[in-house]
């Protein structure tokens, strides 16, 4: 899997200009999620992050989440090599995240228990990415027994839009992030904490994704 070269941007800062944190982020999808991820930056405008689709070219072969983490894995042991020797302050250390969902997936567990040992942070859906974008406009009181399209029929504009697939600013209602991450919480908290992360439907932790990775708390 590509990988993106993050120690180019790491160094001493030139004198004057303030560091920005770089932020590696893997999708498992090539469309949804790095357009909601634009889409919010923009209309947040947040500035001393940096953000790089890590992935943003591989094949969809290529996105499965085991195979995310890997790359991520590799990407965060490098990154962090880089850091140490470059004599970086912490706080300005890059991260890794890896954005993915249940859907039919094998090897789940092994993907949390990888990041986990890499210091890779996850944001993860159940059964997909359609569950947060669902949040900003209703909230979810029931299961989606495993299957993504029946969160896609309950968005408001599934019957209009040309590519479900394809985010668009107006999907996403200003001022609707702490509606949204309430909604999560709220909907999250239905199941035990015992509970294996890749059995609780519905589920989506990524609203954390938004406030620690982009670094944004309103849009």
């Amino acid at each position: 899997m590509a990988r993106t070269r993050g120690k180019d941007s790491l160094g001493p800062a030139n004198k004057g200009q303030q560091r920005n944190k770089i932020v590696h982020v893997f999708t498992e999808g090539r469309v949804t999620e790095p357009e909601y991820i634009r889409i919010v930056r923009e209309r947040a405008r947040v500035t001393g992050i940096e953000v790089r689709i890590a992935n943003a070219t591989v094949p969809g072969s290529q996105r499965k989440p085991i195979v995310l983490v890997e790359a991520a894995a590799r990407l965060m042991r490098e990154e962090t090599r880089t850091a140490k020797k470059a004599k970086i302050a912490k706080k300005f250390w890059p991260e890794v995240w890896c954005l993915f969902d249940r859907d039919e997936h094998q090897q789940i567990p092994d993907a949390f228990k990888l990041a986990k040992e890499a210091g890779v942070r996850i944001a993860f859906s159940h059964p997909c990415f359609e569950v947060w974008r669902l949040l900003h406009h209703k909230p979810v009181q029931s299961t989606f027994g495993g299957v993504c399209g029946e969160a896609v029929k309950l968005l408001p504009f599934a019957n209009n839009a040309e590519n479900i697939k394809s985010v668009l600013s107006d999907q996403i209602p200003k001022g609707s992030f702490a509606r949204a991450k309430k909604r999560a919480q709220e909907m999250n908290a239905q199941h035990p904490a015992h509970k294996a992360m890749d059995l609780r439907d519905p589920y989506t932790d990524v609203y954390e994704f938004v406030e620690k990775g982009l670094g944004i708390t309103t849009y």
